[in-house]
């Protein structure tokens, strides 16, 4: 199957277990990999045949500036369900991360990787 990859989406939200992260904020990063068949746009050239991407990079900008969950997995979860509503997409994978998350003494990044697929 063919697909396309969304790198490096970033956004500001308010998703995080501690209160003050619900308040504060902090950065997300999220990478995208949506399944769907890409041999009609390859070749008609006309963009009706293919997923307009900037959908989906608008999906996750808005689920992540507008959501306050309190795990990045359900984060993770429901930019992936609303993924999955668009018409030709068969399968998503979604990398949502964390680049400073609040951990003292803790200087890397966390990462929740999901795969799904329309059912």
């Amino acid at each position: 199957m063919d697909s396309i990859e969304i790198n490096q989406i970033r956004c500001y939200g308010y998703t995080g277990f501690l209160p003050e992260e619900k308040v504060l904020g902090q950065w997300f990063e999220v990478n995208l990999t949506l399944w769907l068949d890409l041999k009609p746009a390859s070749q008609s050239d006309r963009i009706e045949d293919t997923l307009d991407y900037r959908s989906a990079i608008a999906i996750v900008k808005e689920k992540i500036a507008d959501s306050k969950y309190d795990l990045v997995e359900r984060l993770t979860g429901a930019i992936a369900e609303e993924i999955l509503k668009l018409d030709l997409v068969e399968k998503v994978r979604v990398k949502l991360s964390k680049p400073a998350p609040p951990i003292p003494d803790f200087a890397g990044q966390i990462t929740i990787d999901i795969t799904r697929t329309k059912s």
